[in-house]
């Protein structure tokens, strides 16, 4: 049985965080722009706009910044 040296332990746990992170900023992206339409729906334009531009930056950070750029390249 091979022994996980505590380098690659180390940056085992933190590709999992990342990972972890990321799937969790692009969900909670997804549910703020779900409910920047529903705002929009309702006529508030104002919180609409905020929750969007949130939306957005949750979805940059989860899927490109976090994902693609920490974790996908890891692997590929």
């Amino acid at each position: 049985m091979t022994s996980i040296g505590p380098e690659l332990l180390a940056d085992s746990l933190l590709q999992v965080v990342y990972a972890i992170v990321a799937g969790v900023l692009t969900v909670g992206g997804v549910l703020v722009e779900q409910a920047s339409l529903q705002h929009l729906g309702a006529g508030e334009a104002m919180i609409a706009v905020w929750l969007g531009a949130l939306g957005v930056v949750m979805l940059y950070a989860g899927a490109y910044s976090l994902g693609y750029q920490k974790v996908l390249t890891e692997y590929v």
